[in-house]
């Protein structure tokens, strides 16, 4: 039997079995002499049952499975009492015991994410809409069919209604709607939904009516990863839980040798009776205190804490996978961000294209002038979008969506090779300046210097590093080079910071007393632009994946500490695997990344890095507390107990409550944390300093009304 769900489901029985040993208690006092011992009999027949049954059983169940906790500890001392002729202690441990589990219980689920409720939210089908001949919705004359979210397609189209939960991750293809995902990411104000916008798998609509296109399966979607993440970091135990737990049946087992060596030894070595006197508690009585005093009940729930951190993260749309990342986050020393779709927004925005090397003028060949064909550059963007269609990329992604619209030559892409956080290699076929007649072509997109790394010769090299230098738009933008048959083309984009990032840097370096630096691939003039306006110090710049992670091992290496990534592409995947702790911004993140991250951030932004820092620091701390605070509880009833000077029922009320000090103690780890005891009291006196004006006018204006006329 399950202690804890009887505990849940008989808390009636608890109360009323507690109320008659109470009314025994108080028998002596409220009843004449000769009915007192018959009327206490009566209401302990009564009362055993109600405890007692599920405690034995419980004993018995951990017994015959090689276990010794604090069941059969509790279970052990009461029916010693019991035997020992005080039957009304006995019965009092026992309600007391299990009345102070049913309040563990209470925080314990406090603690905890309520899962139950997040698959509450989870629609059984959705409403997929019936397809036209273009493969896309009639919205005029709309039929669809129930289909379970288990089975809906990417690339299906969804009717949502007011009232009605999104079931995955979707774009809204038509119409508009009010949503509200304070259940999945803290985020209280409603949101708008509009054409284009990207709207999470959970999220329930409040008003509107809209047809969303599907983007991921149910397994990939926002809620479903939710809840498997938070499933996990229930199971994923930190280190010192996992040592308590260990220590916990150890420890028990040695407070039961012990016991039965006072029992024993006392007498001769004390002279304590074996039995209770009316002058002296005997050894067995002694020996009974301690095993209940002594008991790793407060121990076991000391990492509480850890639960109730991880469930005051995921309320602010924070997701750790599991308690130990608290502790890796509680000993970093230094936090490293990538820049784009980290620090900025990520969404680059088209600039300009330029023919820097090799292009014609005429029937000359030159290498610094811009090209005078017209449809050069046309042609080169046509290249470049073949090239990048259907990239996640950000430079990517503004390449392709800057070609939408345009008339642009026909090209294909025939072969096709990546080299992640490089560029790209591909066979082109189409009509592109300079080829006749479709000729197959050799195209290459990347980074200058993965360009200029393929250059047949040094100094060809060289000089398109030079052309990219003397360019007319200059350096401060982010740039990709397209090489098409010796002829490059720079193209410039531009990326912007995100609103609040120089408070997260500022947040980190002033308060949290971090290193912080940018890892990034970009070049320097880029890096360095958007690194003076967040506040960044340490940058470095032009970096490879495969250079990323070894910078990663190196600053942890030399550090001496441990070292927070935080990314979200691809090209981050290795150095977020090699950090101490990787954060990631799951909308935006790769899969790759996302399975490598010990943190997931939900809001698109990175305000979730400070808070979770200062919420890990302040989680080892209450941890540290609580194994204190037991171990002194336990010291404390368990002298006392053994010297004989407290009774068995005040031993376990002495017991439970440090237990249920630790509870409310851990439950604190809900609150918001500070990075220090002394912004606490700041905080306090600017609430008291705020009130006083209002307490003054409170007492002006009492004192005016009762003034006499």
């Amino acid at each position: 039997m399950d202690l804890a769900n009887y505990l849940r489901e008989h808390l009636h029985l608890c109360c009323c079995a507690t109320a008659l040993f109470l009314a025994a208690a108080a028998c002596p006092y409220l009843v004449p002499k000769p009915a007192v011992k018959p009327l206490q009999n009566s209401f302990l027949f009564v009362a055993f049952p109600l405890v007692g049954v599920s405690a034995a059983l419980d004993a018995i169940t951990d017994i015959a499975g090689g276990k010794v906790n604090i069941h059969v500890l509790m279970a052990l001392a009461a029916f010693a009492s019991i035997f020992m002729g005080n039957a009304l202690e006995g019965g009092l441990l026992l309600a007391m015991f299990n009345l102070a589990h049913i309040a563990e219980e209470f925080f314990t689920s406090r603690s905890m994410v309520d899962v139950k409720e997040l698959k509450e939210n989870y629609p059984d089908s959705a409403l997929v809409l019936n397809l036209d001949d273009d493969n896309l919705p009639n919205v005029s004359n709309l039929s669809y069919r129930s289909v379970p979210v288990h089975d809906v397609e990417v690339g299906s189209y969804i009717l949502v209604g007011t009232g009605e939960a999104v079931p995955v991750d979707c774009e809204v293809f038509h119409g508009s709607a009010t949503i509200t995902i304070e259940h999945l990411t803290g985020e209280i104000k409603p949101l708008e939904a509009k054409v284009g916008d990207r709207v999470p798998g959970g999220a329930r609509n409040l008003d509107g009516r809209m047809i969303v296109k599907v983007l991921k399966t149910w397994k990939e979607s926002t809620l479903s990863r939710i809840v498997q993440l938070t499933e996990e970091a229930q199971l994923n135990k930190p280190k010192l839980q996992r040592w308590l737990d260990e220590f916990g049946e150890r420890y028990s087992k040695v407070v039961v040798v012990l016991s039965v060596a006072i029992a024993v030894l006392g007498p001769f070595l004390f002279k304590w009776p074996f039995f209770s006197t009316a002058v002296c508690r005997g050894s067995v009585y002694r020996a009974l205190g301690l095993m209940v005093a002594a008991s790793p009940c407060a121990l076991a729930v000391a990492p509480l804490a850890y639960a109730t951190a991880v469930s005051a993260c995921a309320r602010k749309g924070i997701l750790l996978k599991g308690g130990q990342v608290l502790d890796a986050l509680a000993s970093c020393h230094t936090v490293a961000f990538d820049k784009t779709g980290t620090l900025t927004t990520g969404g680059l925005q088209f600039k300009a294209i330029e023919p820097i090397y090799g292009h014609f003028v005429g029937n000359q060949k030159t290498n610094f002038t811009s090209c005078c064909i017209p449809t050069c550059e046309v042609e080169a963007l046509a290249v470049a979008a073949a090239m990048e269609k259907g990239t996640t990329h950000p430079i990517g992604r503004a390449v392709v969506d800057h070609s939408i619209g345009k008339d642009l030559p026909s090209v294909s892409v025939e072969s096709f090779e990546y080299f992640p956080g490089r560029g790209l290699i591909a066979t082109l076929n189409g009509d592109e300046s300079g080829a006749k007649g479709g000729n197959m072509l050799k195209a290459s997109l990347g980074s200058v210097e993965f360009i200029t790394s393929l250059c047949k010769s040094e100094d060809e090299s060289r000089k398109i590093r030079a052309a990219v230098d003397a360019s007319s738009y200059g350096n401060g933008f982010v740039h990709a080079a397209l090489s098409v048959n010796e002829k490059v083309t720079l193209i410039h984009l531009e990326d912007r910071p995100r609103s609040g990032v120089l408070d997260v840097i500022s947040e980190l370096k002033d308060q949290a007393k971090l290193r912080v630096m940018m890892l990034t691939g970009d070049h320097k003039s880029s890096a360095w632009r958007v690194a003076n306006a967040v506040g960044i110090n340490e940058v470095y710049c032009s970096l490879k994946p495969e250079d990323k992670l070894n910078h990663v091992k190196r600053i942890s290496r030399d550090m001496g500490g441990g070292l927070i990534m935080v990314g979200e592409g691809i090209n981050d995947a290795p150095a977020l695997a090699a950090a101490t702790v990787g954060i990631v911004l799951a909308h935006r993140a790769s899969a790759t990344a996302t399975a490598v991250a010990d943190v997931l951030l939900l809001r698109d932004n990175i305000s979730g890095v400070p808070f979770s820092i200062a919420k890990a620091r302040q989680t080892t701390s209450l941890v540290k507390q609580n194994v204190a605070l037991a171990l002194t509880c336990i010291i404390l009833a368990s002298l006392p107990s053994v010297l004989g000077f407290l009774p068995l029922w005040l031993t376990v009320l002495l017991h439970e409550g440090g237990t249920l000090l630790v509870c409310l103690n851990s439950i604190r780890a809900l609150n918001d944390p500070s990075w220090s005891w002394r912004q606490d009291l700041l905080l306090l006196l600017s609430k008291l300093k705020s009130k006083l004006p209002l307490l003054r006018h409170d007492t002006s204006s009492s004192t005016i009304q009762t003034a006499p006329l």
